[in-house]
């Protein structure tokens, strides 16, 4: 189900991604001729529309849009009633708007999701927007250490604890974090049963704290905070959204950076990269907290696209902008059999670091 669920936001993102090149093209009056969803080989054709045509292909992943000029040809360079139309003879501008335009609509993606989020509600601690009342405020399970007496018991992440009770003693309802913390360090030495309810069930769990896992006092390994439900209007969730898209990119290019930097220099920890396997695994987490977990986590992977996207590397639109920029100030083209080479060297170059990481990640497993 995790690869399922990861290769469906993998492949909506790039399809997105295309899209953005795609409507860019046409309202440039560029020609375009083939939209397809998925990759080649063909499957069939939806229709066609004007001179592009819509495909389905064999290959369900993303998808695809085929330029008129964009990889330079004898057709899209020979003079003709359709030069006009080629992307080669486009301005600078218009031609570096329809090659960025996938990564904005990466980015507005990004943004969509997590103003979705906000606007749905998602479970967030109280002092996070100490501004807001949050609804259905709990004392929740927020970590659990491996190998604990609650690792044990069968604790999990989101168990939102409702009661806590000794042997021989009446249950007391949980009000707070400190008042579970002081109940566990007066009953240090009993059995003691947690009430809790686990996505509207209720579970019971019964623990003997242990010493070692705080300094100083007996506890049973878990961390908890008062979390509730925290909703935005929607011009407010757009504005969240949009304030979170923009943290996310400046940390994202800040890690890139420091990670290419590092490599530079020899010193880069490649433990902290993860391929599609490693991702597989973390959707599976995220799916087992809940839809609006998915989202978001949709939300991060678009917004991780665009940047990565943007990187001045053959193959990947921001190579292509470092290459118009370079004509821009030589004032003419690149020779079209040096842009190929570039852009095909760059392409195997990812798909071996692909292929690199993705052995990192079975290795790990």
């Amino acid at each position: 189900m995790p690869i399922i669920i990861f290769i469906i936001i993998l492949g909506t993102l790039i399809l997105v991604h295309e899209f953005g090149h795609f409507i860019m093209a046409k309202r440039s009056g560029i020609r375009v001729d083939e939209f397809g969803i998925g990759f080649p080989p063909r499957l069939f054709r939806l229709f066609k529309k004007g001179e592009t045509e819509y495909t389905v292909n064999l290959i369900p992943f993303g998808g695809f849009v085929k330029i008129f000029g964009e990889n330079p040809t004898e057709e899209a360079c020979a003079e003709g009633p359709e030069r006009h139309r080629s992307f080669v003879y486009k301005s600078k501008f218009t031609q570096a708007a329809v090659i960025g335009a996938g990564v904005f609509m990466n980015v507005v993606t990004g943004w969509i999701l997590l103003s979705a989020v906000f606007f749905a509600g998602f479970p967030a601690p109280v002092d996070l927007y100490p501004e807001r009342t949050l609804e259905n405020v709990g004392v929740t399970v927020t970590e659990v250490l491996a190998k604990s007496p609650a690792a044990q018991a069968g604790f999990k992440e989101g168990d939102v604890l409702k009661s806590v009770s000794a042997e021989g003693i009446a249950s007391s309802p949980v009000t707070t974090v400190e008042m579970v913390q002081e109940y566990i360090a007066l009953h240090g030495v009993d059995e003691i049963s947690i009430a809790v309810v686990r996505n509207k069930t209720s579970l019971s769990f019964t623990v003997v704290p242990e010493e070692g896992i705080v300094s100083g006092k007996r506890a049973i390994g878990i961390a908890m905070d008062n979390i509730g439900l925290l909703r935005f209007p929607i011009h407010e969730a757009l504005w969240q959204g949009a304030r979170l898209t923009a943290q996310y990119i400046g940390q994202i290019a800040l890690g890139l950076g420091s990670l290419i930097y590092q490599a530079i220099a020899g010193t880069a920890d490649y433990s902290q990269v993860t391929g599609p396997v490693g991702i597989v695994g973390i959707v599976g987490d995220v799916a087992a907290l809940g839809f609006l977990y998915v989202v978001r986590f949709a939300a991060i992977i678009s917004i991780n696209l665009a940047v990565l996207n943007l990187l001045p590397f053959p193959a990947l639109d921001g190579g292509r902008l470092f290459f118009l920029l370079i004509e821009a100030i030589r004032r003419k083209p690149l020779p079209s059999r040096f842009v190929v080479m570039a852009n095909t060297v760059g392409f195997v170059l990812l798909i071996i670091l692909m292929v690199a990481i993705t052995w990192k990640d079975i290795a790990a497993l």
